[in-house]
């Protein structure tokens, strides 16, 4: 006969489920009842400055996501900005990539004792990037460079397209604790709306914003630049660059909850083994914001740029497409397969060749990647992806600071460095003969093939055309004279036709 359950563990048994039943109780509803706040508080710090972050669910989705509260004391001063504190959630909705936090909605919540600016986001389960790197410490003595690469890619990925937004987005907020990774190794920035948001509100509202940098221990992942008028997107890079070195060695040691010193820092830097991983961190960390490259810029650093293979190129294909496509297909066309056809064969002379056949492919494997694909964790980085939509001004400085900036010129492209090694240009009529269409394949000397399409205007001339591609970026300005006359023959040869 078993013996009887010791009194005092039942107790403590029962009184975690009863705290657990606690912790699941609804405390409020949103407006539309969808999202229904619990009592259980969540520790997702990239939302920094929120006074309160709340596990909720999502009665539609039937999915986990934070209701977060930012709370203003001045009741008056808050209604008298209320419209603009919308407008701004309004766009940041809009702001959709998938290594970004996703914010979900957002209302405002006003009464006699104050107000509050409730917004639901993304709930990312596994924790903050720096938690899963002490994690990895206590087993692991390096960051695996695999696993360290495609962490890079993820998060200049999203950083490479809040720049590339107009006007550009800074995050202005970038350290280990506002990075976030799930289980399946998909990276997510959170605090996106966090530089917007603080300098956009006047003086009367700012309080209840704080940000990372007040934290002793970050100062290390902001620059010396940081929080002048003019500061720019370097200041993103220079935190990345921080938090790359922190994932390859896996802690920064700080004395203590003090700052990190350079000291530190600098010895974190000199444990890196590999030169190229040093002089990339290194190029992001320059104190010079003019001597950083861009995010996008450093996705093609040879530290972290391979050439996709077949196979990925092929997902994201599939992917893009997939709408066209019913939602089984491939369990469906595997079903139809000939398990042992051959898919691929390689010819060998004086022996027979070397087959793949389709029974060899795992489709359970294929599915996972594909999903993995979907999620983000393999972004394609050597294309020209199509451009972050344009957010509305409502983002951009108001008017009366856009005048104090120091730099009366507009900001200016990032400079190609490489030089063309082989062009084609293609001219077909539209469909209605009004103008022509112009299709024009670079391959630049590191390979990489850069295809550009234009619809050409009676006015257009090739030297003009040239001249744009060299401001935007597009080709080397050695190259100018050399694309404007290979222009010119074709526009003579098609015309003349």
């Amino acid at each position: 006969m078993a013996a009887p359950e010791p009194a005092p563990r039942r107790g403590r048994e029962r009184e975690r489920e009863e705290e657990s039943e606690d912790e699941s109780d609804i405390l409020e509803e949103s407006p539309c009842g969808r999202w229904q706040k619990r009592r259980e508080q969540v520790n997702q710090g990239n939302m920094p400055g929120v006074q309160s972050t709340f596990l909720a669910m999502d009665t539609e989705e039937g999915v986990e996501v934070v209701w977060n509260e930012l709370h203003f004391s001045d009741r008056k001063a808050f209604s008298a900005h209320e419209e603009k504190i919308q407008t701004m959630f309004e766009q940041l909705v809009l702001v959709d990539h998938p290594n970004i936090v996703k914010l979900h909605k957002y209302w405002l919540d006003a009464s006699e004792a104050g107000a509050r600016v409730i917004f639901i986001t993304e709930y990312v389960s596994s924790g903050s990037l720096k938690q899963f790197l002490k994690k990895t410490k206590k087993n692991h003595k390096a960051m695996n460079a695999r696993a360290w690469k495609r962490w890079c890619t993820q998060i200049l990925s999203a950083l490479s397209f809040l720049h590339a937004c107009s006007p550009p987005i800074i995050h202005g907020n970038l350290t280990s604790d506002t990075i976030f990774i799930q289980h399946n190794g998909l990276i997510k920035i959170g605090s996106v709306w966090h530089r917007i948001f603080s300098n956009a509100l006047p003086d009367d509202l700012r309080s209840p914003i704080h940000s990372e940098q007040e934290e002793p221990r970050n100062l290390h992942f902001f620059p010396p630049e940081y929080g002048e008028v003019a500061d720019r997107t370097a200041v993103d890079i220079f935190s990345f660059g921080m938090c790359a070195l922190e994932m390859a060695v896996l802690e920064i040691q700080a004395n203590g909850d003090t700052k990190v010193t350079e000291e530190a820092i600098a010895r974190a830097r000199h444990s890196l083994s590999d030169p190229n991983m040093r002089e990339f961190i290194l190029s992001c960390l320059a104190r010079d914001p003019a001597r950083r490259p861009s995010a996008h810029n450093l996705l093609f650093h040879r530290v972290l740029f391979e050439v996709h293979s077949l196979k990925l190129l092929a997902a994201h294909c599939f992917i893009q497409h997939q709408y066209l496509m019913p939602e089984n297909v491939v369990e469906e066309k595997t079903k139809l397969m000939d398990l042992h056809a051959v898919l691929a064969e390689i010819p060998r002379p004086s022996r027979p060749p070397l087959q793949w056949r389709y029974s060899e492919v795992s489709y359970l494997e294929l599915d996972k990647f594909l999903e993995d694909v979907r999620n983000g964790i393999y972004p394609l980085m050597n294309f020209a992806a199509a451009r972050p939509l344009g957010l509305p001004r409502a983002l951009a400085p108001p008017p009366e600071e856009a005048q104090k900036a120091k730099t009366p010129t507009p900001e200016p492209f990032d400079s190609e460095t490489r030089k063309v090694i082989q062009m084609q240009c293609n001219l077909e009529r539209s469909e209605d003969k009004a103008r022509w269409h112009l299709t024009l394949l670079l391959v630049l000397e590191d390979r990489l093939h850069r295809q550009l399409t234009y619809d050409l205007l009676p006015t257009d001339s090739a030297q003009d055309l040239a001249t744009e591609l060299v401001h935007y970026g597009f080709v080397h300005e050695d190259d100018r004279t050399k694309l404007a006359a290979f222009l010119e023959s074709t526009f003579r040869k098609h015309r003349g036709a």
